[in-house]
């Protein structure tokens, strides 16, 4: 590029001798010299064209390549941001930062080398002017320090607009996303109308910036071109007097015309260049309030990890709020090595809440959380994660095969591992069912599966990782009662020799446990037997009623609904099924993960 960029300052000095040599070609017949000038000119021109497209195939190489990298950069980063971060921004800015921001940045990068070659050929060329003719080379100035003036106007005009574009186009994301994601929703309510015109005020917001942006350019810019022309209509004007009194030979004019057009080019660029820089300025500013959030959960200077936990867990005086309002309000609770516990609540009451701290998806405000004795923010994230399963109410599933969702958290699983854990979780005969078998890709979100249908795949995902410690957040409240059953029976083989915790909502799920613990206004208010609770405890009562009513199951597809006694019948055979389960693992000192020999390592 530098090379292409000094050969160029060299053409109009030739073009001078080429013009200047057409008077003696004429008049003496010295044709040789001029013929030479003109074969070095288009040989100039032929290495500028080599040299020109490799130096541009190379930039465009390399700025993609920063684009690359700094989106590797962000998602990266992202990925170790912890569960706060996200509770606070919405995902069309994340995607809008990482995309559209970063490609403004890509851009000014781009251009940035060509301005850095314009100034240097602005240097060179004024070297030529000047041993020209300097008085010639002050008149050609003459216009310079107007248009940098008004290119530093632009400058300053621009951010604040080009900030304004950046966040008027993370909101049309924004909506977009939810439109996309909340598509079923917006269907069922006959919405179309007022997403449409959501998303239509928001285009317009962001078409007024950018209306307002093409007007300010469209009055800077041309305003730039014409103090650039007035530069070189002064060389013309005195320049052509120079030549009119013998001092200046016309050659050497149109030479000193092409050189102060490139000592100008610089300046016309910059108007582009300042509203790239100030676009790309601002898309820094909003990648770099993503790289400057820190993760709330981070690893220890020297973590620990857990060796064949046994799972007993200890919350001794915690207390956790989101903000201002407090969740949690000092909860003191043991859970023994292999015990299967329910947590119920009212809706608010912190069940949630409670393990997710647990995995530490957040950090305790005040307290301790132990497993095995070991304070689990002494442990590695990944650590605690791979020993802590989790099955959501409502699963997620990526837009991959059935096979390796179930794999999500064993990439290494063989087939057969896979086979077993979905046939454990009452899954393997509908995925046989589905037109590719494991390999069905089930859409984004697994869409093209019920909701049974999911959730089954999610406790596949966590039987195929075999978790010392589970969590089971509500996960059959969406379900309706016929595989709500099937889904009871793989949760009891998941349930086996480990220690589970339960956020239950219905009756059929707390007869699963051992123990009930009622939350109550961030508290633990009673723990023992769902029929001890329900003598003793009138507010457990009220919460099972109230819960009963707001959580009717519903029915899904080809499936008929259970007559009452039907489900009283699976209750009692969940009720044996655990029991045969407890006698199996002999408590939390048995085999398998509740037995002896559990330990950490550093």
């Amino acid at each position: 590029m530098v090379l292409t960029m000094i050969m160029g300052v060299s053409v109009p000095a030739l073009t001078a001798e080429l013009i200047n040599a057409i008077t003696p070609a004429v008049v003496d017949g010295e044709t040789g010299y001029f013929f030479m000038l003109g074969g070095i000119l288009v040989g100039i021109s032929v290495v500028q064209f080599f040299f020109g497209f490799f130096g541009s195939y190379q930039l465009s190489r390399v700025s993609n390549m920063l684009e690359a990298d700094l989106r590797s950069v962000i998602y990266n980063h992202l990925v170790t941001l912890s569960f706060s971060f996200y509770d606070k921004i919405q995902t069309g800015q994340v995607i809008s930062r990482a995309n559209s921001d970063i490609k403004a940045i890509q851009m000014f990068l781009m251009m940035a080398p060509m301005m850095l070659t314009s100034i240097l050929t602005f240097f060179l060329a004024l070297t030529y002017m000047l041993t020209m003719s300097w008085e010639l080379t002050l008149a050609s100035m003459v216009s310079v320090p107007l248009v940098y003036v008004v290119s530093m106007k632009l400058r300053s005009v621009m951010f604040p607009l080009s900030w304004l574009t950046q966040a008027r186009q993370a909101d049309v994301a924004v909506i977009v996303d939810e439109n996309i994601n909340g598509q079923r929703i917006v269907k069922a309510f006959a919405q179309e109308a007022m997403q449409m015109n959501l998303l239509a005020r928001a285009a317009r917001k962001l078409q007024w910036v950018q209306v307002k942006s093409v007007e300010i350019s469209a009055i800077y810019n041309p305003l730039i071109e014409s103090l650039s022309v007035i530069g070189q209509v002064v060389v013309w004007v005195y320049g052509g007097w120079l030549v009119m009194q013998g001092e200046l030979q016309i050659g050497t004019l149109v030479a000193f015309n092409m050189y102060a057009m490139m000592i100008q080019m610089p300046f016309r660029f910059l108007g582009m260049l300042l509203a790239m820089e100030q676009r790309a300025k601002a898309s820094a500013g909003r990648v770099f309030e993503i790289l400057d959030e820190n993760p709330a959960v981070t690893d220890p200077d020297d973590p620990v990890d857990l060796v064949d936990p046994r799972g007993e867990i200890r919350f001794e005086d915690v207390h956790f709020a989101y903000g201002d309002e407090a969740i949690l309000k000092g909860v003191n609770l043991n859970v023994d090595a292999g015990e299967t516990v329910a947590i119920v609540g009212a809706t608010g009451s912190g069940k949630s809440t409670l393990v997710r701290l647990l995995a530490r998806f957040y950090e305790v405000g005040e307290g301790l959380i132990t497993i095995d004795g070991v304070d689990i923010r002494q442990l590695r994230t990944k650590n605690l994660h791979y020993h802590v399963g989790q099955v959501l109410d409502e699963p997620f599933l990526f837009s991959i095969s059935i096979r390796e969702n179930i794999a999500y958290g064993k990439p290494d699983a063989t087939m057969d591992e896979i086979i077993a854990a979905a046939t454990a979780a009452n899954a393997h005969e509908f995925i046989l069912e589905t037109n590719d078998g494991y390999d069905t890709v089930v859409g984004e979100r697994g869409y093209t599966l019920s909701g049974g249908q999911r959730q089954r795949l999610g406790i596949a995902r966590a039987l195929l990782v075999n978790p010392p410690i589970l969590v089971l957040d509500d996960a059959t409240s969406a379900i309706d009662v016929r595989i709500e059953a099937q889904i009871h029976d793989a949760l009891l083989a998941l349930m086996s020799f480990r220690t589970t915790v339960l956020i239950a909502h219905r009756l059929s799920t707390i007869n699963l446990a051992d123990r009930v613990i009622l939350l109550d206004d961030g508290q633990v208010l009673a723990t023992g037997t769902h029929t001890e609770l329900l003598a003793n405890i009138p507010r457990y009562s009220e919460i099972l009623q109230q819960q009963t009513v707001a959580h009717q199951p519903v029915v899904e597809s080809e499936q008929e609904p259970e007559d009452e006694s039907d489900v009283q019948h699976r209750a009692r055979l969940a009720a044996m099924m655990r029991d045969g389960h407890n006698n199996d693992r002999g408590g939390p000192g048995g085999p398998g993960p509740g037995g002896p020999g559990g330990g950490m390592s550093r």
